[in-house]
């Protein structure tokens, strides 16, 4: 099945899943310079996996998925953090990171099928 968009790319639709569960989450959060960073983290997982596929190159779609892989790295990071702080509770760090871990995963695939 070819993909014509990138609307139908699993791992966008998974991130963009992510960065609205992320705003959520973090909504009332006062620490503004914590909730900034996880939001645009969050945020540039599915924009580079949008940017590289409009790109219509398959070397620069790649390097923008290795991006977004990054970031979705970002993601865990600061929910780890986030759980330290009791910014969030377990259920909410432990659905949150398996989402960004399986946006890593299907990133992964993606890099490997071009």
């Amino acid at each position: 099945m070819k993909i014509c968009t990138f609307e139908e790319i699993i791992a966008w639709q998974k991130a963009k899943q992510l960065t609205i569960e992320i705003y959520r989450v973090f909504r009332l959060n006062k620490d503004y310079g914590f909730r900034d960073q996880v939001q645009r983290a969050s945020v540039s997982i599915m924009n580079n996996i949008a940017e590289g596929f409009e790109r219509q190159s398959n070397k620069e779609f790649r390097q923008f998925l290795f991006i977004a892989k990054g970031s979705s790295g970002e993601v865990r990071s600061m929910l780890l953090l986030a759980l330290e702080l009791s910014y969030i509770s377990k259920k909410e760090h432990d659905q949150l990171s398996a989402l960004a871990t399986d946006i890593s995963r299907l990133t992964s695939g993606l890099i490997k099928t071009l």
